[in-house]
């Protein structure tokens, strides 16, 4: 069986500026779900792959985490940056998260963290974020009537939140929002400071790495109760982690803890000025808080995408997929699966099940989730009840990406109790 040809809408997932384009990039993944759901995609500056866009694909890839590897090839890069990336490893100064590892290695790093994330470290952890969202609701009133709900709020309140709980001082936070967005930010012009070359994005991961370092050394001379010191005194097999795993556990933790809450915050506020009729709606039962949460993580996707490498020979939906080939999951496509999701295009506050995939699934399932969701669910309960009236003040911006991303600013009007 010959491979399809390139489909011109599977064009989206390599250029950032179609997720800065809500209306473009949903017609093409629309597309793609009814014609080509296992599409070849080639361009010139990335090694090809294979996009994947229905809801039950992307979740048997998920499933079978033997079959498909995230090792070496674990999100969608440049074929330049995917080389240097492997060379920096090979070098001892390369990033290599969670989301680079397979098990057992995978497993075993991942405790480490897990404890920190589990039901009652959230319990014990809500009266401080409850505290949190109080403030940052109060600011938004003080510093109204209008601000930019992203730069103002959205981005401070889960840096707070993540930073707190690693245990880093305050003074460092606007440092780590900085890194964050270049490291995250690097395919967007207004948050590129540094270039877009691989060796510019070096510089980012060298300062993470530099910081961190300093981090690890302090944690191990002094042991304290936070979230970064088990991570610098973090185990397996009776031996301490790498400096590479060590390193990019904090990143991964300082940078995707806060940044993807915060598309996800802003999003779901833009939702809600948009369905006024939903607002309304989570204002008279607060009880479809719960479900509101999730909606407004299944609509904005905050993680664009992670990718998979077959482990031997294999097919997805009777393509043939070649061991060594590349899958690339499209979390956005699967969230608006007309065969999962009734009305897809329709944000639903109160919509049951909602069985999105915005936090990956299987062992990779996204460790901070909990603490996400907890974020939203504070904040918008202080909100809610408190916002009388709001609009947009301007034109909603998002940002271009290929893997995390969402509104880079969103100007609103508004009076709040």
């Amino acid at each position: 069986m010959s491979a399809p040809t390139m489909d011109e809408a599977a064009k989206v997932f390599v250029d950032p500026a179609a997720y800065a384009d809500d209306a473009r990039l949903h017609a093409a993944l629309t597309h793609l779900r009814a014609h080509q759901p296992v599409a070849r995609v080639e361009s010139q500056h990335y090694r090809p792959f294979w996009a994947v866009t229905k809801h039950a694909d992307i979740m048997a890839i998920e499933r079978d985490n033997n079959l498909w590897l995230s090792e070496p090839r674990p999100l969608l890069a440049t074929a330049a940056a995917d080389d240097l990336g492997k060379q920096q490893l090979e070098a001892g100064m390369g990033l290599r998260t969670l989301i680079h590892m397979d098990d057992p290695h995978h497993r075993d790093v991942r405790k480490i963290g897990a404890d920190w994330f589990r039901p009652k470290a959230m319990r014990d952890l809500k009266v401080r974020v409850d505290e949190l969202a109080k403030r940052y609701v109060d600011k938004m009133r003080d510093i109204g009537p209008e601000c930019d709900f992203v730069t103002d709020i959205a981005v401070h309140f889960p840096l707070y939140v993540i930073m707190s709980l690693l245990g880093l001082p305050e003074e460092d936070f606007p440092r780590m929002h900085q890194l964050t967005q270049e490291m995250f930010g690097g395919d967007d012009e207004e948050y590129n400071k540094r270039g877009k070359s691989p060796e510019e994005q070096l510089a980012i991961l060298i300062d993470f790495f530099t910081y961190f370092g300093q981090l690890t050394a302090s944690r191990r001379a002094q042991p304290t109760d936070d979230l970064a010191s088990a991570i610098a005194n973090g185990r397996i097999d009776d031996e301490p982690l790498s400096d590479v795993d060590t390193a990019s556990y904090y990143v991964i933790v300082a940078s995707a803890g806060h940044d993807t809450t915060k598309d996800a915050i802003s999003g779901g506020l833009l939702a809600l000025i948009e369905n006024p009729d939903q607002r309304d709606r989570l204002r008279r039962d607060p009880e479809l808080m719960g479900t509101a949460v999730e909606e407004m993580i299944r609509w904005t996707t905050p993680v664009k995408e992670f990718m998979r490498t077959a482990a031997e020979d294999t097919e997805v939906r009777g393509v043939p997929i070649k061991k060594g080939e590349s899958v690339y999951l499209a979390y956005v496509s699967g969230n608006r699966d007309e065969e999962v999701f009734e009305n897809p295009f329709r944000f639903d506050v109160g919509r049951d099940p909602n069985k999105h995939v915005a936090f990956g699934y299987g062992v990779h399932f996204c460790l901070g989730a909990a603490l996400a969701r907890m974020e939203m669910n504070s904040l918008f309960s202080e909100l809610i009840p408190r916002l009388e009236s709001i609009e947009l003040a301007g034109a909603p911006q998002l940002a271009a990406t290929t893997f995390v991303g969402g509104l880079k600013h969103l100007p609103i009007r508004y009076t709040i109790r």
